[in-house]
């Protein structure tokens, strides 16, 4: 199979799991939203020979979130931070997301990465 194909049929893998996280967080299944996300992620992560896929991963995600209609403090905050910051809070959000999915708390390591991931 050409790159080219691999790397379409990898990324469709990736916008499946992320819709489908997204749906079921706002269903209320928050161990499956973030056990989606955690399997996207780790797709990404195994396959990251294949360009441009973080970055693509990364644009699907602001552009999921932009479709928020509310106030948004963070993309205020990301304006008067640098990328040093920026990669600071999301590591320690990730990090925050794992203890909690260790815990059983689901919802609040769906919420940490979500949160993470508005600092795309």
């Amino acid at each position: 199979m050409p790159i080219d194909n691999k790397k379409e049929g990898f990324w469709s893998v990736i916008e499946d799991l992320i819709e489908s996280s997204e749906i079921k967080y706002k269903s209320g299944d928050y161990k499956g939203a973030i056990d989606d996300k955690l399997k996207a992620r780790k797709f990404i992560s195994d396959n990251s020979n294949i360009i441009n896929l973080k970055s693509k991963f990364k644009s699907l995600i602001r552009d999921l979130n932009c479709n928020n209609v509310k106030y948004n403090l963070i993309d205020d905050y990301k304006t008067k931070i640098d990328e040093t910051k920026k990669l600071e809070i999301i590591i320690q959000l990730e990090n925050l997301s794992k203890v909690k999915y260790d815990s059983g708390d689901y919802k609040g390591a769906i919420r940490a990465m979500r949160r993470s991931e508005k600092y795309y």
